[in-house]
């Protein structure tokens, strides 16, 4: 498959997933049309060898599944997230000021705020609506034009700027929507995108989930387009290269993708990594295929294995200094295995051994990212998934500058590097 076409989908999926529930929804579009099956939860299911199905929840959420064609003795799982820190809407945000009508925002996640300043911002999420006729209904909504901005406070009035203010998400985060607005502006102009994105009118807003996001779109960087640079690299990349890897994979064996939402705020939620989603889903595969009760599910777990994909630190041209002179990533020199003492990563040497047998495999230069000694380590759905199952698991990642910031930057190469790797351990029948 080529490689150019491929960062093509990236960028598409990309400028198309501006909050998690759209993400989810760009993933069952692509599954879909693979010929996945959408499950209901809340109905039976009747699953067979060889079927290939997928299950949402909290539609922010989801699970792949392929199933293998001869009886289900183990399981190869991929697993990422599907949100990013960002700045979401207060569910009462307008706000007068100075003549302006702004948008009270809260912190979600462990968010670099500086460079949202001076962006040109859209609105994206849900909005649940009452129409007429009375039915409740979750919306969509992709406002993909400069409706915000967060002007910067001009040096002239701050001397200091350049010397590490700190800066306050209260009163220096909210976004200059509305010159001469006022109260009840926003639920109407919501209103107002919904019927042109939907077709609905007459509906009244309930409740939303809104967010802001920088409408500038992702990109190819660089005199050779080496880089990659958008936003939600962190953790959307890691989404659609698990799911190249699975529709690619060549349906042999039992395969699993699960990319849960919440993760940059700790994944305990009921479609989190520390809630039962994927547990869930795996009982009930498990009671119709594979070894009954309670010993034939802990068998088929420890017999499966799976990799966490969740961005890597690489090496920073210009702060070489914050990496281990050892252990520093390179853009573009292939998947990185993320390791740590204190399990905030869940790899281990035998889960490890594995994956660098896999990019043996597959051709691809595998990495190893290891924190200084004297600094602090973020964490993934790695450890929490390991914890909730039992699975041994793996913790990888592509590597990136600017986590979590409003416009992270990836190696493109690295892109082909992962996929070839996990379509290696999608097909691969032995795994221990």
């Amino acid at each position: 498959m080529s490689r150019e076409a491929r960062l093509e989908r990236l960028l598409e999926f990309l400028h198309r997933s501006p909050s998690p529930w759209h993400a989810v929804a760009s993933m069952s579009e692509r599954l879909d049309a693979a010929g996945f099956r959408r499950l209901d939860e809340s109905q039976t299911w009747q699953l067979t060898p060889g079927e290939r199905f997928y299950v949402t929840r909290n539609d922010s959420s989801i699970v792949a599944f392929q199933l293998p064609r001869d009886g289900l003795e183990a399981l190869r799982m991929i697993g990422a997230h599907t949100d990013s820190p960002g700045l979401r809407l207060k569910p009462n945000a307008e706000r007068l000021s100075a003549g302006w009508l702004q948008l009270g925002v809260e912190l979600y996640g462990g968010v670099l705020l500086s460079p949202w300043f001076d962006r040109e911002l859209g609105l994206a999420g849900r909005v649940h609506v009452r129409h007429p006729d009375g039915r409740i209904e979750g919306l969509l909504l992709h406002v993909d034009q400069p409706v915000a901005i967060v002007p910067s406070l001009a040096i002239h009035l701050d001397r200091e700027v350049n010397n590490g203010r700190p800066i306050n998400a209260q009163t220096q985060m909210p976004a200059v929507f509305l010159q001469g607005g006022e109260n009840g502006d926003l639920r109407r102009l919501l209103l107002e995108w919904l019927e042109q994105q939907h077709g609905v009118a007459g509906c009244e807003i309930l409740d939303f989930e809104l967010g802001l996001h920088d409408v500038q779109p992702p990109a190819l960087v660089g005199v050779k387009r080496e880089l990659v640079a958008s936003a939600r690299l962190d953790n959307l990349l890691s989404c659609f290269i698990g799911l190249e890897a699975l529709l690619e994979s060549d349906g042999s064996q039992g395969v699993v993708l699960v990319a849960n939402d919440h993760e940059e705020v700790g994944s305990a939620s009921g479609c989190g990594a520390q809630g039962p989603f994927l547990g869930d889903v795996l009982r009930r595969v498990n009671a119709q295929l594979g070894e009954p009760g309670d010993e034939g599910f802990i068998r088929l777990i420890q017999a499966s294995r799976m990799i966490s994909c969740d961005n890597a630190h690489a090496l920073h041209p210009n702060f070489t200094d914050k990496h281990d002179a050892a252990h520093g990533p390179a853009l573009n020199g292939g998947p990185v295995i993320k390791v740590n003492a204190n399990q905030r990563y869940a790899t281990n040497s035998a889960t490890a051994a594995l994956f660098r047998d896999l990019c043996r495999e597959a051709d691809v230069p595998v990495q190893t990212f290891v924190t200084r000694a004297d600094m602090g380590c973020g964490s993934t759905i790695g450890p929490i998934t390991a914890t909730e199952l039992g699975v041994p698991t793996l913790d990888v990642g592509v590597p990136q500058w600017a986590m979590h910031s409003i416009r992270e930057t990836a190696g493109s190469l690295d892109v082909e590097f992962l996929t070839r790797a996990l379509v290696a351990f999608a097909n691969r029948t032995q795994l221990a």
